[in-house]
């Protein structure tokens, strides 16, 4: 019977049943994995290595830099508002007086401001004029400049580079009358040049007086600002240009420099005290300018306007 009842246990133990599935495993298993990658995505295919070696070389590339922004500034008053925007200096914020006497200027500043487009016009109680300006007599009539934003200096020399031209560059050493920066940047214009560098500390900067001198030069000419002024020139040297300094007792004259023909930057310094000691022993040359009828000395804004007249009549 024991043996009966074994053999029976083991029919029953071998009888077939329900056995544990695979959850659908070897059916997912074989489904395709979808589309081909392109073969850019592929790794070790030729067209992937083409690709990452094009998408480092554009991370490598440099983007565009800026030196910069200056501060934010107010014109005031009815004639200097009127005449900044006749210049086409540029403009955030027209403020105007609460009942204001209307007058031909102020309507002008609205129809010059209407015209013009993208300036806002605000109305504001004398109170808040007089807070915003400082107490000044502003009129009622407050226009608002917004900062400039300054170029890099190492910048100008490879745009003009990449123009196949030769850089003509003026760095400015001292000077802090805003007109002499505008005439100055007004015939870097006017002759070609390719830039202006201004330091940034104790000079002056693209101020709204600045802007109405160039005549409206200022939007054609980029103006850089450095921390140190030797430092930009030592780079510019490195870039292959000749540093080229205006000075009353230079060896050369202006006339005879062939130098001035190529790649240039011409240092000019203040009408009081000229280049500073630094500066002028990185210059590679120092020239003057030949003044007959003895004066003794020039402009800096007509002064630079000689010397880069002499600069495109070579290139020419």
């Amino acid at each position: 019977m024991a043996g009966n009842s074994q053999r029976r246990n083991r029919r029953t133990s071998n009888k077939k049943g329900a056995t544990v599935g695979s959850g659908g495993q070897r059916r997912r298993g074989l489904e395709g994995k979808g589309p081909t990658p392109p073969a850019e995505a592929r790794k070790k295919h030729k067209k992937n290595r083409i690709a990452n070696a094009k998408a480092k070389h554009e991370a490598r590339r440099p983007t565009p830099r800026r030196g910069g922004k200056g501060s934010s500034e107010m014109v005031v008053g009815r004639n200097s508002v009127v005449e900044a925007l006749r210049e086409g200096v540029p403009a955030n914020t027209l403020y105007v007086l609460q009942y204001i006497d209307n007058d031909e200027r102020v309507r002008e500043a609205l129809q010059l401001v209407a015209e013009r487009g993208g300036i806002n016009l605000m109305e504001a109680p004398r109170a808040e004029l007089d807070r915003m300006t400082n107490g000044l007599n502003h009129q009622g009539l407050v226009l608002q400049v917004p900062p400039y934003e300054y170029a890099h200096a190492e910048d100008l020399a490879a745009a003009a580079y990449d123009e196949g031209e030769d850089p003509l560059i003026v760095v400015l050493d001292g000077i802090t009358d805003p007109r002499n920066l505008g005439a100055i940047v007004r015939s870097a214009s006017a002759f070609g040049g390719h830039g202006v560098v201004v330091p940034e500390r104790r000079a002056a900067g693209m101020t709204a007086s600045a802007w109405k001198t160039s005549a409206g030069a200022a939007a054609r000419t980029p103006v850089a600002r450095v921390t140190n002024i030797t430092r930009a020139l030592e780079a510019y040297k490195k870039a292959g240009v000749a540093i080229v300094g205006l000075a009353a007792d230079g060896e050369h004259e202006v006339g005879d420099l062939e130098a001035l023909g190529g790649p240039v930057a011409i240092v000019v310094g203040s009408e009081g005290k000229g280049l500073s000691r630094l500066v002028g022993e990185t210059c590679d040359y120092l020239v003057k300018i030949p003044m007959p009828g003895g004066a003794e000395s020039l402009n800096a804004g007509v002064a630079a306007g000689v010397v880069l007249y002499e600069a495109a009549r070579r290139r020419a």
